[in-house]
């Protein structure tokens, strides 16, 4: 998963999914959250509001975490050039591959909008995966940009990429956006969700000590990494260095395995015991 990154009334109603070790959710009902701050008015014009199979969360900022739509395509491609400008342009979805995701799994696509403007998004799949075996590259998940690695049965949640417009940073985005993939952990049964975080600061810092090096400081809190850091903050564990997993100077090719249990709080994120008027719409 690529992240440069580097809360909230909600009524998310998901497609029903069926996994191994999952089964078809039809409806549930949900109860309160516990108080937060006021929530603004949701525009009428807002077109998530009556979808279904779709996810919905206002943010007390005001700006909205929703499932992705076909619409939004062309502005998730332009958002990638922003995000990830020194990534290698054949690892960047284009529009054509945001709209195929949404026929292989649209449950688990998500954007952040402020208004109708796409200000972040992340894009995931399912799968099983051998964490004996945990080697692995971007291409090998995203298969070209079109995320055919896609298991409909896996056990596991796989964070393809996350990020947050420039301009948009350090608002809350890219945790509300993590707190919706948990919660369709949650929703889905999955046993978690995992990703490969980039080591976006060691590019500047491969010339005064080792991968290794960073990656272990990373891991005792004594580096602090653009991406890696504030994803250990959400409650993500580093597991194992990546080398050659992504064409990126800014980590140096290096990405780290992060990985989430399900049995992880995320702050914003809601079980689905936990609220109520909410139903999962087969």
């Amino acid at each position: 998963m690529l992240v440069r990154h580097v809360d909230a009334a909600r009524r998310y109603p998901f497609r029903a999914s069926t996994g191994r070790i999952g089964r078809s959710v039809q409806r549930l009902t949900l109860a309160a959250e516990r108080p937060l701050p006021a929530d603004p008015p949701r525009p009428s014009s807002d077109p998530t509001d009556s979808t279904p199979g779709s996810y919905h969360r206002r943010l007390a900022s005001g700006l909205l975490i929703a499932s992705t739509r076909s619409e939004h395509a062309d502005a998730l491609e332009s958002l990638q050039h922003d995000v990830f400008p020194t990534l290698d342009d054949a690892q960047r979805f284009k529009a054509e591959h945001y709209r195929r995701h949404l026929t292989l799994f649209p449950e688990g696509q998500f954007v952040a909008l402020d208004g109708t403007r796409v200000v972040g998004a992340t894009s995931t799949i399912r799968r099983h995966f051998d964490f004996d075996h945990a080697s692995h590259t971007f291409d090998d998940i995203i298969q070209g940009g079109w995320l055919t690695s896609h298991e409909p049965d896996g056990e596991w949640l796989y964070g393809a990429d996350l990020g947050v417009s420039p301009s948009y940073r350090g608002r809350g985005v890219a945790r509300a956006l993590y707190a919706a993939r948990q919660e369709l952990v949650w929703v889905l049964g999955l046993l978690g969700q995992m990703a490969a975080g980039m080591m976006s600061g060691f590019g500047e810092r491969k010339h005064e000590m080792t991968a290794q090096a960073y990656f272990d400081g990373l891991r005792s809190g004594e580096i602090n990494d653009p991406t890696l850091s504030m994803q250990l903050r959400v409650g993500f564990e580093a597991r194992v260095l990546l080398p050659g997993h992504v064409h990126d100077p800014v980590c140096d090719d290096y990405s780290v395995l992060i990985v989430l249990d399900a049995a992880r709080a995320v702050a914003g994120a809601v079980r689905p015991e936990e609220t109520i008027n909410t139903h999962f719409r087969g």
